[in-house]
Order: C-alpha cells, then structure tokens, then sequence
C-alpha cells in the first residue's frame, strides 16, 4: 500500500485523523515522569527496528508511533500490516537496569496487562490475554485477536513493541477470525486518548513491578495477568522450537512468566516459548490460535 503525503491527505480521512505529536508529549512528557521523549512519524517499516536501532543513544522513555507500519512484525517473525490510522503502532524503550535480566521476561506480559487495563477503561471493550502477548477482543460472541505485542533486547534495555487494531472494518482485517477495537463495539475510537490511556497505564505497572525489584508478585502482576489471561483454564497445545509439541490444561503462569500445562500423564510441564493453540473441549480442533501481529 502506498502512504498518503501527509501534506496533501492529511485529513484524507475524518474517520481516522491524524495523531498530534504535541498534544501527546504536552500529555505524557514530564519531568521525573517515565516518558522522555515521543514522535509520530507517518511511515516506518516497523517501530520496533527503528527504535531498537538508536536504543544506545536513547534515555528510558522513548516513544516511536507510526501511522502506519509497512514491516510489522510478531514473534516466530510472521508479518502483520493494517490500513493507516486504523491502529495504534507505537514502540517504547525500557531499560529497567536495577531489575535482574533473568526477570526481564516478565515485561511483554507486563505490556499485555496495562494494555488490557487501558482499553477497559477507556475503550470499554472487555481485552483477555492469550499467553504470551496476544489481546483478544469478542466480536458477535467469538473470540478474536485484536493485537499483540513484542519485546526484543537492544542495546542495555528492552524494545517493547504493541500494535493494536482500533477502528478496522471487517473488510479490512489482515487475517480471517482477526479483530479490532471497533467491531468489538468499543465506545470510542478516538486513537489519541486510547494512547494516552495505554501509555499511562503501562508507566503504572513498570514502575510498580521496577520498584519491587521485578519481583512479579509483590507488584501483584502475576496476580493481575493470571486473572486477565484468556489461556488458563483452557485446553492448549504449545507448539515448541526444534518441532516438538505438548498438549494438556494451562493451569498457571508462574514466577518466571512461563505457561504450565498439566498433561495427561500427570507432569506439569512449563512452557517459556512457543505457539500456543487453544483447542477446543474434548476435541483436538483449533479454537484460538496466534496469528501474529
């Protein structure tokens, strides 16, 4: 797809205005806040690349949006791409340097819960999340992915990437069985407050979880994703680096973030990474399955 000149088109669209970078950093830029910095660029091939790449010469804090993104990326590298202005695409650089790496692992979770907690809020659309990094939304009682996000190290810190769907037709879903914010019946599609909800909200959470020196429960995010994720309870089958797969009920998110399933032999068997597939009860069908933004 080809951009529009931000010049010419700017308001092509008045169903989808453009984002004001001024209004956003008069907003979220503060003095001992976390956000340093924030630019909206019309274009890019993905945040996240762009912001990883200039991560060394960045204080903590930095935010990338872009209208549109033509690179998207997901985790197993799928590629996800959307109209401009439909969503919010945006990175943010965290470098959480007091916190031990080996709980790092713990920040696209981290992104899952503040993002779901902004959207109820402000959108008034009811997000679960889909372990690891998916958000889903429930479009004519189905459960649909509406966005997902991606952490990747860079440089001292970590690059935290979160695409969401906002106003997006049915026409205009990159996938069947995708989903957006509006066809979710969210009360508002307006991206600029949406961002600022999200945007604050994640600097809720990351301060709390950084103050207690990572510790996921005694920032009480554990207790927060295990109650918003949409995977426990549930029949899955992870699918594993290297081929190998494992099927049986997600019965807890653990101190490390990892998925524990309880299979049918009796082993609980955590899960660090992999495609998780949610399977339907007492079948071996695909109910929900990542689809990758």
């Amino acid at each position: 797809m080809t951009p529009p000149d931000a010049s010419e088109n700017r308001w092509s669209d008045l169903d989808r205005p453009p984002l004001s970078a001024l209004a956003l950093r008069r907003a979220l830029v503060r003095e001992g806040g976390l956000w340093t910095s924030l630019d909206v660029v019309p274009t890019v091939g993905s945040t996240n690349t762009d912001l990883a790449r200039r991560a060394k010469d960045l204080p903590e804090g930095a935010v990338l949006v872009a209208e549109e993104q033509t690179e998207g990326r997901g985790r197993l590298d799928r590629r996800w791409s959307a109209p401009a202005r439909s969503g919010l695409f945006f990175s943010v650089l965290l470098k959480p340097t007091e916190v031990p790496v080996e709980k790092w692992g713990w920040l696209p979770l981290l992104a899952g819960v503040s993002v779901a907690t902004a959207l109820s809020r402000s959108a008034g659309v009811d997000t679960a999340l889909k372990w690891p990094n998916d958000l889903l939304v429930t479009v004519g009682g189905e459960e649909r992915k509406a966005g997902g996000i991606l952490a990747e190290r860079a440089a001292d810190g970590v690059v935290v990437g979160i695409g969401i769907n906002v106003s997006l037709t049915e026409k205009e879903l990159p996938i069947p069985g995708a989903g957006s914010l509006a066809l979710a019946g969210a009360v508002s599609t307006d991206r600029d407050p949406l961002l600022r909800s999200v945007l604050r909200s994640l600097g809720q959470w990351y301060g709390a979880w950084r103050a207690s020196g990572g510790d996921p429960a005694a920032s009480r995010l554990q207790e927060a994703y295990a109650a918003g994720c949409a995977t426990l309870g549930r029949t899955v089958r992870a699918e594993l680096p290297g081929g190998r797969s494992v099927t049986g009920e997600a019965v807890a998110v653990d101190g490390h973030g990892r998925l524990v399933l309880a299979t049918a032999e009796g082993v609980q068997q955590p899960v660090g990474a992999g495609d998780v597939v949610h399977l339907r009860p007492g079948a071996s069908t695909e109910e929900t399955r990542d689809t990758g933004e």
